[in-house]
């Protein structure tokens, strides 16, 4: 593995290329008042929450149909400009700004659940529907979509990201459980990927090249999932320990035992002081393990039991159970307010968020000396981990306006991330590459790795127009 290259990449490049008022009048013409020009609308779709800035797209198109994203990328193609796509806007490395100008494709009002195959745990839906969306719409047939990855995001935006979440250390992330795409290619063809049976040794595997892709390969416009029986019993904890070590020798402990524990979520007393503030909740502000139990009622009582008797070995108290969804919701909140009540903790502030993920064997080792650098750096900061499978997630807080600040938060992304590099994992659990990681990305995979992904997109994107300046450069 390559040596992570020098801290260089404080801000974007920004290139925009020029739109042609001939696009715009084409785009108006098909679209009519669906295509946007006003600068609040642009600005809203120029900006996501990460904490780089860019001149926002020069107009927004809001699709309805496959038919509405192949027609504005076919145009968008014909005039060699730039197309982003835009979910829920909830990324966090920079995937929605527009570095090259060019026009952005909303998928919000393209949010229907098309097909329920229940019978084989599959489920096709458009993009802009969110994951609460979908499971406020299949909970009549018993089965539940159980990725989450915090923020109500778009499916399209997870599967454009590949991301996670809470419960990956059982159910998996975004690639193991999307069974087929249509996708609008950069020549506005549309093309389907994978079938809806368990397995396929037919050709390329290009459901897996797009998932993950970022936007950069074309645009999502439908997608099968797999589906999951809602689990008879469900029980959820918190424990707190004396230090963060405590709490990760547990999570260890536990995964290497084989406990099948559904979540297992890290909150350090930093964030939980936070959260407190935020929800007014009274939770003790010390480390803290968020964990959920599925399965049968007995299957559950001996999970859990088996955990706290773990945690118990390496000092965990002030255990906290809940069985009813409201008293599980109330245990969650803290988990899923952490972002925005780190925000709030620092008026004005930004956070750069990071994430890394390791083995889980190495996950102590990679924690511990990026906790010990983060307090050393006098900088706020968040902490929270879906560390059952050895990924967590720094939020340096930063005066937007101090370039001190802004370089400070850079280093110790950096150390953070070469450290995980150095350790087997990777630069990025579940946030994606975007804009912030793409020196990391041959520091990872190496250079060979990385110009075949170019080939990939050259071959699949020749015009260089779908969001162009992520994952790496041309």
């Amino acid at each position: 593995m390559n040596a992570p290259a020098p801290l260089t990449h404080l801000v974007p490049e920004i290139h925009p290329r020029e739109v042609p008022q001939a696009l715009i009048d084409a785009l108006k013409a098909r679209f009519a008042e669906r295509c946007s020009t006003a600068l609040a609308v642009c600005e809203q779709h120029g900006r996501d929450e990460s904490s780089f800035q860019a001149p926002p797209p020069a107009a927004v198109v809001f699709a309805e149909s496959t038919a509405d994203v192949a027609d504005a990328v076919k145009l968008a193609s014909q005039y060699e400009v730039p197309v982003i796509p835009f979910g829920a806007g909830s990324s966090l490395e920079g995937h929605l700004l527009a570095v090259q100008g060019g026009i952005s494709i909303d998928v919000n009002r393209m949010n229907q659940v098309l097909s329920i195959d229940a019978d084989d745990l599959t489920v096709t839906v458009q993009p802009g529907i969110t994951r609460k969306q979908l499971n406020d719409a299949i909970k009549s047939t018993g089965l539940f979509f159980p990725i989450d990855p915090g923020a109500d995001a778009s499916i399209g935006g997870m599967c454009a990201t590949r991301a996670s979440g809470t419960n990956a250390v059982r159910y998996g992330t975004m690639r193991e459980n999307v069974l087929t795409l249509e996708v609008v290619t950069a020549g506005g063809e549309v093309i389907r990927t994978g079938t809806r049976a368990k397995k396929s040794a037919a050709g390329y595997d290009l459901t897996r090249l797009f998932v993950g892709s970022e936007g950069t390969l074309g645009v999502i416009t439908e997608i099968t999932l797999k589906l999951y029986p809602l689990p008879e019993a469900v029980s959820a904890a918190i424990c707190s320990f004396p230090s963060i070590e405590a709490a990760v020798r547990t999570t260890i402990q536990t995964i290497q035992l084989g406990v099948p524990i559904a979540r297992v979520e890290l909150i350090d007393h930093h964030t939980v002081r936070m959260v407190n503030a935020y929800a007014k909740l009274g939770l003790r502000e010390e480390p803290m393990l968020l964990m959920e139990f599925h399965g049968s009622p007995a299957g559950v009582k001996e999970q859990a039991e088996t955990v706290q008797e773990i945690a118990g070995e390496f000092g965990g108290q002030a255990f906290e159970w809940a069985t009813t969804p409201e008293e599980r919701t109330r245990l969650w909140t803290a988990r899923h307010n952490a972002y925005f009540a780190a925000i709030q903790s620092r008026p004005g502030c930004r956070a750069i968020s990071t994430d890394t993920c390791v083995p889980i064997s190495r996950l102590a080792d990679c924690l511990l000396d990026s906790v010990a650098e983060a307090d050393a750096s006098g900088l706020p900061y968040f902490l929270v981990g879906h560390v059952g499978d050895g990924n967590f997630h720094f939020g340096y807080l930063i005066d937007p306006d101090s370039a001190k600040e802004r370089e400070t938060a850079e280093e110790l992304n950096h150390k953070l991330v070469s450290r995980a590099l150095s350790l087997q994992g990777t630069c990025t659990g579940e946030h994606g590459v975007g804009l912030h990681k793409m020196e990391f990305l041959v520091s990872e995979t190496g250079a060979g790795a990385v110009e075949m992904m170019r080939t990939l997109k050259r071959a699949l994107d020749p015009k260089n127009i779908m969001n162009p300046g992520k994952i790496f450069s041309l």
